[in-house]
């Protein structure tokens, strides 16, 4: 019962911030409102104790995890009030997100903790907690940032007004005050083209030259950099043979029922698809592209791989990122609440080392323009040891964490996980007879090596879930 009051006080000073702030006061206040309903669970406990409910130990675990959410909101919510007019905006996309993922975290805790509660808390907190209303209320939110950015673009009177507001509080030349224009319309725009909808691009919308090196290439596809809308993007170009692509219609038929999906996925922290284009649509043989994200440093295995300077509180973020990334896939449809195949080439990271999740996006379309649609190959490296002991074994989020477990150790050291095996008897061998767990290196701080550790052990149930994940490296990225 000692975790109670900590939580209560933690929900009461949210909920007076959530009243001061100046700017988007409804995300503050449904934040608010989805706080009080929780406070109402925890003061149900509080005054019946463990004694009155069906799964005390569920209830305890959901009050922990509560606790930390509560944390991480009281430190968003801070941030927020704490920016200029001008920060919120040119950082709405990224607050939205984060706003977006705390409402979902603290959606888990009330599933937990309802569903072991009396039934008429239960029916209270799923009516303000109801998912289709709850994402109605976050999809009015992001639209409303949206039209704030799209209106100070247009708007060149607001611009200047912005660019006085940031004189007034720095002294610096003339000069200073154009770069900061300059970077600020350089974000602002880049924030909107990251609004738009997923849809099928315009070859006229499109640049890039062939026949340049592409940046990768495998068997079915090669990867080129080029530009949409003036920025910088990847463009994926299918080479099948012409026996082997779809007609357009087809194709257009795939992707439109997909993106209705991937809408679900969009987040600063998974790789970003922008659309389909096809060239030369109606000539002999038209080309496919995919058009997504581009990220300079390229898969997070090759960043590890290179020289850059990775001190840990770098390294604690990109394992924030990724654990977004994860969190973000967990809380989407069901169908697409597993990545499937979680190991450190499925991270791209972007400039200032941003870790995004990819390997997954618009998956349908892009198998129905691949000549081989064989299954992805097995990484016994990343396998839980319940996979390991049995290929049937449902594959599930508790298999995924503990993949996940060994990315951040990649993170933490730099190496290839388990690089001495090279079969699936070795890899058995060494985690479920002998349960090995790759040390980490001694400097590694004490928090993330427990997190790391959590996330590789051997029984499921003492794995952290992917939010948890989230509100425990936040902290640790707050306190650095």
């Amino acid at each position: 019962m000692d975790i109670i009051e900590p939580i209560l006080a933690i929900a009461e000073k949210l909920y007076a911030l959530c009243g001061e702030v100046k700017a988007n006061k409804k995300r503050c206040m449904r934040l608010a409102d989805r706080v009080c309903a929780l406070v109402e669970l925890v003061e149900a406990v509080k005054v019946h104790g463990f004694g009155t409910v069906t799964k005390p130990e569920q209830v305890k675990n959901g009050l922990k995890q509560l606790k930390l959410t509560l944390e991480s909101a009281l430190r968003v919510v801070m941030k927020y009030t704490s920016f200029s007019y001008l920060k919120r905006i040119t950082k709405a996309y990224e607050l939205g997100e984060e706003f977006g993922s705390l409402n979902e975290r603290l959606n888990d805790a009330a599933q937990l903790l309802s569903l072991a509660l009396q039934v008429e808390h239960r029916e209270s907190i799923e009516k303000v907690f109801q998912e289709a209303t709850r994402r109605r209320e976050d999809e009015e939110d992001r639209q409303s940032d949206s039209e704030e950015l799209r209106n100070l673009l247009r708007e060149n009177k607001e611009m200047k007004m912005a660019v006085v507001a940031v004189q007034k509080t720095v002294d610096q030349t003339q000069r200073d005050m154009q770069d900061i224009k300059d970077i600020l319309l350089e974000s602002l725009k880049k924030t909107c083209l990251h609004l738009q909808d997923i849809r099928e691009i315009k070859p006229e919308e499109l640049t890039y030259s062939l026949p340049a090196k592409p940046l990768l290439k495998c068997s079915h596809s090669e990867l080129y950099k080029g530009t949409y809308n003036k920025f910088t993007v990847a463009i994926k170009r299918y080479s099948c043979p012409l026996n082997t692509n779809p007609t357009p219609s087809e194709l257009r038929s795939v992707f439109n029922k997909e993106v209705e999906t991937m809408k679900r996925f969009e987040s600063p922290n998974i790789l970003r698809m922008f659309g389909i284009c096809i060239q030369d649509e109606n000539g002999p043989n038209p080309s496919y592209l995919i058009v997504m994200e581009y990220c300079e440093k390229g898969s997070l295995r090759q960043v590890l791989d290179s020289k850059s300077n990775l001190p840990w509180d770098r390294k604690t973020q990109m394992c924030l990122d990724a654990a977004r990334g994860l969190y973000r896939l967990h809380q989407s449809e069901e169908k697409f609440k597993v990545h499937g195949s979680i190991r450190s080439c499925s991270f791209l990271v972007a400039a200032g080392y941003r870790v995004k999740l990819g390997g997954f996006e618009l998956a349908r379309t892009e198998t129905s323009l691949q000549k081989n649609k064989s299954k992805k190959n097995s990484a016994f490296h990343y396998s839980s040891p319940q996979l390991l002991q049995n290929i049937n074994h449902p594959y599930d989020k508790a298999c995924e964490i503990y993949s996940f477990g060994i990315v951040l150790w990649e993170i933490a050291t730099r190496e290839d996980p388990f690089k001495d095996c090279s079969s699936h008897s070795q890899i058995y061998q060494k985690v479920c007879v002998e349960k090995v767990m790759e040390p980490l290196p001694i400097d590694c701080p004490k928090q993330l090596k427990e997190l790391i550790n959590a996330c590789r052990s051997f029984e499921p149930f003492l794995r952290p879930t992917a939010g948890v994940l989230v509100d425990m490296l936040l902290k640790m990225v707050e306190e650095d």
